[in-house]
């Protein structure tokens, strides 16, 4: 190992604490030799150098031989715990307890929880960080005394055993008895040797025991749980054990079946609203799969990687009429927001009922789930409440219940908890850690209490939690990456030849009310020759987050900053997002410039990209800028720039709409808020103004013209962003209420389904609007791609019509523009392309970044749906009718922005009794012919909130 590798190595996790040099330090240089096989199979011996040193600190503070002043562990501590790998892998929701502490993670243990499970590497890195756990990183593989080498026959399992049996060892001749040094392992056998080899050694449940806190107890994770199968009547005992679910297939299997075309491998998507439906997207198969029913899921959860086998196509799923809730629910469908654009609708999958209640439309490629890659599970947290039960007899006795998620895709959790009665009322976080085949439902743990149930803070903090927001405050080690405050542009970087002086200019911002992260700002001069220069200016965030920095790590890990009614989680400290990298007015600030030539047309004559220094004129807010641009008094520079780009920004939007562009953003909501308490005062729909269209048709060139430089430069690891178009399928529901109500759909491209929506005009105000908010919730998802993993018509954006795409406008809120600005530096000669672009690793950075945009998007909607039943007193409201089904209707509330259901029959009733469904009128009338609803039809409706199972809030709409 070279010097800089053994460097490296030393700030694993902590960053460890600086080596210094107490006294006289060796250094020993070792050689390692390795075996490989190259690609055409030629054998090699591959030589590697490993130093090894007898200064690396033991982190004690009483240790008479290393320096105390970089020790972490707690100096009144009556025992040091040493931890193995598959503790941290199993255990690590106790690790995060408080009342585990003074821990020692040897770098051998980090490195293979690295290589196994990256979210518990990520865990167990946070937990380093908080100086109140008192975990401290031993880098044994490079302590003279502490390092192994594998010996001949030995696995490289067995050798970690023994290298963490060494350390430990050590650690108890180190520190001389001044503290007990206890191995905590589950390996029998390792746990065999250490005693043989007078090593302290207990298993975690022995260890828990010892500390006298039953609670912590629910903690642990039991991989020979008992696992009972829970019948409908959930009968307990175990002679009633069966198996419920079908075998997973090995590797082997699987990996043979995948070669031949009969497996097909994808991520599992569970429908938003039906816990037993979901569906699969396979590189190797050209239609969605569906997976229907408790079986073909086979115990997989949503988001697992799972493989999936065909079924014969006498049993494909078959697309109906259905009733609100389906005969597998659990749940039935609540009021939601309306989705704003395709990246916030929820994907419906269409359902399966009796042939008794619906008309055969046509059927779909269904599936089973026949192994699991990848769980899902590993990294997610679960918040709900447990299912109301009798306590068990006797105080502190084990009591098996059911916890059921607040997420609607996730089934039933049965867990064992010696503290029932404390959380019975309670919101609660429960992890999953396996599902047994003769199980009906997974088996997890109790991780701990979030607070009360029906509190306010509460019931947000949940919606954060399942949605794995993370609002913790940045660590010391990511603001110490800040420049010092307070900060202006230096006379280093108006003199810097890279970066172009723009100060002279009359650049400005347009946001929203209140802004204070302003990631963009633009200007529009005109020409000698009657063109325009035309700038969009956006944060140079990169000269203040470097790659490979604990700033660049946290952004990275964060993914997008997130907005809710009250406040705003950041992917960027507060002085950066609101000082440092801001656009503020009258400040001069550092930029990444796109700045073209227009014709008056909007015709791009050229293109140029620069970093620059500007100092912003004016930061309006949308209703200023459109009051500037529509009151005819008003002559001044400013609004003449700000009525310039308007006009342009119009024609190129129509060229846009001529190519094919959709708009789908329909329906948003709006909170008024109160300017001293914070607190939410009314809600509605937010309304879009020429200039919002204004910014956002100048944001979405500069992030074509960036896209289209960067894969000129990195065809093979640039970062774009691609919106698939929709599957025939997909639009069907669209199609056949659009043919409801008179209108023909055509559906063939996005430009015949642009001029269609267009075309769909009638005599109720909202009817163009709900035709898209129907169009919406038929697209696909746009998401993020590293280009080497597509070929360039797999690119395409259908939403927007443009060939390429990317994000390059909001640095300060996503890292995805972040990774843009990287790779446009990088092609213009101003810095090098990081490592970690290459190799395809951009692969898995598009991957989380897909994950956090998703996440943030649903915690979003979820904090406003609770802030909007906050606000709502029994009302009476207009709706319009979206959805038939064949016990009542979806309606949509135009004022409020939200859709919901409304039943004809008492919800225990899937259909029949008086109600039919015309499913050619797309109709619900009544037998006897004397009442029918159609859709788009008015009607008038009662809102009111109530309290559904484990007291979650409802909005409940009924017919008036």
């Amino acid at each position: 190992m070279s010097p800089m590798e053994e460097d490296a190595s030393s700030s694993i996790l902590s960053k460890s604490r600086s080596i210094k040099e107490p006294y006289p330090s060796k250094k020993m240089r070792h050689n390692d030799s390795y075996a490989k096989r190259s690609r055409n199979g030629r054998i090699f011996v591959q030589r590697k150098e490993h130093y090894l040193r007898d200064d690396i600190y033991c982190g004690a503070p009483f240790c008479t031989i290393c320096d105390s002043s970089v020790a972490c562990l707690n100096a009144s501590a009556s025992t040091l715990l040493v931890v193995d790998s598959n503790v941290i892998l199993n255990q690590i929701d106790l690790l995060e307890n408080p009342a585990i502490t003074n821990v020692v993670l040897l770098s051998v243990v980090l490195e293979e929880v690295k290589n196994k499970n990256m979210a518990a590497y990520n865990r167990i890195r946070a937990i380093c960080s908080n100086s109140m756990k008192n975990f401290f990183v031993f880098l044994n593989e490079h302590h003279m005394d502490t390092y192994v080498k594998q010996m001949s026959g030995e696995t490289k399992n067995d050798r970690n055993d023994r290298a963490i049996r060494v350390a430990t060892q050590w650690y108890q001749n180190h520190l001389g008895g001044a503290i007990k040094v206890l191995l905590i392992t589950n390996d029998k056998e390792n746990k065999r040797k250490a005693s043989e080899e007078g090593i302290h050694a207990e298993t975690v449940e022995s260890y828990v025991k010892s500390l006298d806190r039953p609670d912590l107890l629910d903690l642990l994770v039991r991989p020979a749980l008992e696992d009972v199968a829970i019948e409908e009547v959930e009968d307990l005992r175990p002679s009633k054990r069966k198996v419920v679910y079908p075998e997973h297939k090995q590797m082997p299997e699987i990996n043979s079946g995948l070669d031949r075309g009969i497996y097909h491998q994808g991520r599992l998507h569970v429908n938003c609203y039906k816990l037993f439906k979901a569906y699969v997207r396979s590189k190797s198969f050209s239609d969605e799969i569906i997976i229907d029913g408790r079986l073909n899921m086979n115990r997989a959860f949503d988001g697992d990687i799972v493989v999936v086998e065909i079924l014969p196509q006498d049993r494909w799923l078959q697309v109906k009429c259905l009733s609100i809730a389906g005969e597998e629910d659990e749940d039935d469908e609540d009021v939601h927001l309306a989705p704003k654009s395709a990246e916030d609708a929820p994907r419906t999958i269409p359902q399966q009922g009796s042939t008794a209640e619906m008309n055969v439309v046509s059927s779909r490629p269904s599936g089973c789930v026949v192994g699991i890659i990848k769980r899902n599970w590993h990294s997610i947290r679960y918040c709900g409440s447990l299912e109301p039960m009798p306590m068990p007899a006797g105080s502190g006795a084990v009591a098996r219940a059911f916890f059921v998620s607040k997420d609607s895709r996730i089934p039933k959790i049965q867990i064992q908890t010696r503290q029932l009665e404390n959380l019975l009322d309670k919101r609660i976080i429960v992890n999953v850690y396996s599902w047994d085949r003769n199980s009906q439902y997974p088996s997890g743990h109790y991780v701990r209490t979030i607070g009360e149930i029906g509190g306010k803070e509460i019931e947000r903090k949940v919606v954060l939690i399942e949605n794995d927001i993370n609002s913790e405050a940045f660590s010391p080690q990511v603001e110490a990456c800040l420049p010092p405050l307070p900060w202006s542009v230096s006379s280093e970087d108006l003199a810097n030849p890279i970066r172009q002086d723009l100060r002279h200019m009359r650049v400005f911002s347009v946001d929203p009310q209140g802004c204070k992260d302003i990631d963009d700002a633009l200007h529009c001069y005109a020409l000698p020759n009657g063109n325009f220069e035309v700038g969009v200016h956006i944060a140079d965030v990169t000269n203040f987050v470097h790659p490979d920095t604990p700033l660049d790590e946290e952004a990275t890990e964060r993914g997008t900053s997130v907005y809710l009614v009250e406040r705003r989680i950041d992917m960027l400290p507060k002085p950066l997002t609101e000082d440092v990298c801001s656009l503020r007015s009258d400040v001069e600030r550092l930029a990444f410039s796109v700045i073209w030539e227009m014709t008056p047309e909007a015709d791009i004559r050229c293109s140029r990209f620069t970093k620059s220094v500007i100092k912003s004129s004016a930061a309006l807010s949308y209703d200023e800028a459109q009051v500037r641009m529509d009151d005819s008094r008003l002559m001044d520079p400013l609004t003449t720039d700000l009525r310039n780009m308007n006009s342009l920004a119009k024609k190129m939007r129509q060229r846009r709409i001529e190519r094919g562009a959709l708009t789908l953003a329909s329906a948003e909501v709006k909170f008024q808020i109160d300017t001293e308490t914070h607190d939410p005062l009314d809600i509605g729909m937010y309304q879009f103004r020429e200039a919002n269209q204004m910014v956002e048709e100048f944001m979405i060139a500069a992030n074509v013209s960036v896209a289209q430089q960067i894969v000129k430069s990195f065809p093979l690891c640039s970062l774009l962003r691609r919106h698939p178009a929709p599957t025939k399928e997909m639009l069907e529901p669209l199609q056949r209420t659009a043919a409801a109500v008179g209108l023909h759909l055509d559906v063939s491209s996005s430009k015949a389904l642009a001029d269609s929506l267009d075309h769909a005009v009638g005599d109720d105000p909202y009817f163009n609007k709900l035709i898209r908010i129907m169009a919406t919730r038929c697209m696909s998802q746009a998401v993020y791609f590293c280009s080497g993993d597509l070929s360039p018509p797999e690119y395409h954006h259908y939403g927007l019509a443009a060939p390429l795409y990317t994000h390059f406008t909001s640095p300060i809120r996503r890292y995805a523009d972040v990774v843009v600005h990287r790779l446009l530096a990088a092609s213009l000669g101003i810095s090098k392309l990081p490592s970690k672009f290459q190799d395809r690793k951009l692969t898995s950075i598009a991957d989380n970044l897909n994950k956090r945009h998703r996440n943030a998007q649903m915690a979003e909607r979820a904090d406003k749906e609770l802030h909007a039943l906050d606000k709502f007193s029994p009302t009476d409201e207009e709706a319009r009718i979206v959805k038939i089904r064949s016990n009542g209707f979806f309606v949509f509330v135009p004022r409020y922005g939200i859709t919901g259901p409304v039943y004809l029959t008492p919800r225990a009733e899937k259909g029949g009794g008086e109600w039919y469904v015309d499913e050619q009128q797309q109709k619900i009338k009544k037998i006897d012919g004397s009442l029918s609803y159609s859709m788009l039809q008015k009607v008038k409706i009662h809102m009111e909130v109530v309290k559904c199972q484990l007291n979650w809030p409802k909005l409940q709409l009924s017919l008036i």
